[in-house]
């Protein structure tokens, strides 16, 4: 059987893999047959934030739920990974510190280096080089299913267990646009603080602009850095919730909700490729997409050119 399979050239095995999953739809078909559609059933319920532990300070909200689990995981691997780099480095790395190496060299070199002058490459190389960790941290750690699911309950040995779910911490606006917040302020600061707050702002008109022309220019430039806090939280917010949004409903979500179980293996299919997708390119692309637009809005806030 194994010879003959790899015997077969690359067109037939995807045709077999095909026949292969229409045959299972039809016999879970008529096996089943056509159930009733659940309306009840919710998948963006994975993403509500029910408090597991009430803490209010005034009218300031303080509960402990899954998104605190999630961020303290990230900000756990992103501190053990400094820490590693910073102690624990070798003449004859090991595959760990191989792998982390790889990661510091993207985030200093290509990241940070590649995007301001060496002083504030000095500088900001720690925030911006654990930003990025912190984003990649979240957004893997998504993608791994854990026990934070208190709607749905699985019952071992009499204790009744969370239901497994999969979440990311950087699917909830509130986190990406913290992030944001700071890296915009930030990048404020330092270019008032290398130019003075007059030829800071001057800057943002380009050179050789005069007359009438200057105010509407300075216009559409403070408009565009209003817009970058919009676009550098929701880019990442949006991807990882849509990722997470289609993989729930395409795992299960549309076979529960039209209560057709053929569809089942057509659907978990779609789903892996979906999950493999979003591990293999959208996770670490959107931690390298945030922390190269922190330098470069670092950067450019601070160049001469500016």
């Amino acid at each position: 059987m194994r010879r003959w399979l790899a015997n077969l050239s690359t067109g037939r095995k995807v045709a077999l893999g095909g026949v292969i999953l229409i045959g299972l739809m039809v016999l879970i078909g008529a096996a089943v047959g056509k159930q009733p559609k659940n309306s009840e059933y919710q998948p963006q319920n994975e993403f509500k934030l029910d408090p597991w532990i009430h803490l209010k300070v005034g009218s300031l909200d303080l509960s402990v739920n899954k998104a605190v689990l999630y961020l303290f995981i990230a900000a756990a691997l992103t501190t053990w990974t400094m820490v590693y780099i910073a102690r624990r480095m070798r003449d004859r790395p090991n595959r760990v510190q191989t792998a982390v190496e790889a990661a510091y060299d993207l985030a200093y070199n290509n990241i940070t280096r590649g995007n301001m002058d060496a002083g504030m490459a000095a500088k900001w190389f720690p925030f911006i080089g654990a930003t990025f960790l912190f984003i990649l941290y979240s957004n893997f750690i998504g993608y791994v299913p854990l026990p934070t699911n208190t709607e749905y309950k699985v019952n071992i040995l009499g204790a009744h267990i969370p239901a497994l779910a999969i979440y990311a911490a950087t699917a909830n606006i509130s986190v990406t646009l913290i992030l944001t917040l700071v890296v915009w302020f930030s990048y404020h600061v330092e270019g008032v603080r290398a130019k003075g707050l007059r030829q800071y702002f001057a800057g943002w008109i380009p050179a050789g602009v005069t007359g009438m022309a200057r105010g509407p220019i300075f216009l559409i430039e403070a408009i565009s850095h209003f817009v970058r806090i919009i676009s550098l939280s929701v880019r990442l917010f949006a991807n990882l919730l849509a990722g997470h949004l289609l993989i729930l409903f395409m795992a299960g979500g549309m076979v529960v909700l039209l209560g057709a179980a053929y569809i089942g293996p057509l659907t978990v299919v779609v789903a892996i490729l979906f999950f493999l997708f979003e591990v293999g390119i959208v996770a670490g692309l959107q931690a390298f997409i945030f922390a190269t637009l922190t330098s470069i809005y670092l950067g450019g806030a601070t160049a001469e050119a500016h």
